[in-house]
């Protein structure tokens, strides 16, 4: 499945949903569970589709399993006409293009960032440390500074090298603590592409502090364009690229690759996080860069009204310009 959190225009303001991509559409999963419901004859279809498939992202992950196989009945049932509709009107499917596409998790309960392929940290750091090696390590983000697919990312005064990361994010699905890294995967409930924008300059300063990265890394966390579910990737095997697009319409492509095996599993990862604390439905867990998935590893960096887009096959591309402020 890939999952998509939208936004559209109602007569009472917008309405965030929750889609489902067919063929190119977004099925609207609470309203397309609403209208198979109503075909079963159930008396309140409405008010049980909004407990088993809420139009909110998080609240979906939270009903676990239930919100996945409704999903599936969405994708099964659901009409293509676009005249249909479902109980009381609601519409059930959307052209993309005609949507605000919002970042999977628009808000996640946490953002953590981790740094787990090898060939990113060779490149930036030349000595690795022992214990790289030893445990997966990361740094806490700024969950309020998510963006989405097609969102500007205003560049912060105090910054004049502006890079960006090609990562791999992987969104919690289950509440758990102690996590056994043989199951880690049943706790995910899938992954979607992650661009750490980084202001090289003030990460650098506040790392020789001994702390951080802060103000270098919390401007700007995009996420998206899907949440695509595991059993529908082979991220090893996937292969990736950086695009950017000049203000003047020249593009680049900056890097293009394989992404190849993490030095750290995800189930490593989730075992280690949730050793004595408690990951939760919504949670952002980063990879890492990918090797060569950065300006600072190529020797290029972002100009004022520069459009990057990442990709890796399954995941497909997520497009951002950046402004100066």
């Amino acid at each position: 499945m890939r999952l998509a959190s939208f936004e559209v225009e109602t007569p009472v303001g917008p309405a965030r949903r929750v889609g489902v991509e067919r063929e190119g559409a977004l099925l609207d999963v609470n309203a397309g569970y609403a209208h198979v419901l109503a075909v079963d004859g159930e008396a309140a279809p409405v008010d049980l589709a909004e407990t088993i498939a809420p139009p909110a992202m998080i609240d979906f992950l939270r009903r676990g399993r239930r919100a996945f196989d409704a999903t599936a009945e969405v994708l099964e049932r659901v009409p293509d006409a676009d005249a249909d509709t479902g109980p009381g009107g609601a519409r059930l499917r959307y052209d993309p293009a005609e949507v605000d596409l919002l970042a999977p998790v628009p808000r996640p309960n946490s953002l953590r960032d981790y740094m787990a392929f090898e060939e990113h940290v060779a490149n930036t750091l030349g000595d690795i440390p022992e214990v790289w090696y030893e445990k997966p390590v990361c740094y806490k983000g700024n969950a309020d500074q998510v963006v989405g697919h097609g969102d500007a990312v205003e560049w912060p005064p105090y910054s004049n090298l502006w890079d960006i990361e090609l990562e791999i994010g992987a969104v919690i699905g289950q509440r758990a603590t102690g996590i056994d890294p043989d199951e880690a995967e049943a706790y995910i409930a899938g992954y979607t592409l992650f661009n750490d924008f980084s202001a090289r300059d003030e990460q650098g300063e506040e790392m020789d502090a001994q702390l951080g990265p802060a103000r270098g890394k919390d401007f700007a966390n995009a996420l998206g364009p899907y949440l695509v579910t595991p059993d529908e990737l082979d991220l090893p095997n996937a292969d990736f690229s950086v695009e950017v697009t000049g203000a003047d319409g020249e593009s680049a492509v900056w890097s293009e690759g394989t992404v190849g095996q993490m030095e750290h599993s995800w189930g490593e990862i989730l075992a280690h996080t949730s050793e004595a604390e408690t990951l939760y439905p919504g949670d952002v867990l980063g990879s890492g860069t990918v090797g060569t998935g950065c300006g600072l590893e190529i020797g290029e960096f972002l100009d004022d009204g520069d459009t990057v887009s990442i990709s890796i096959d399954g995941l497909g591309t997520l497009t951002n310009s950046v402004v100066e402020r």
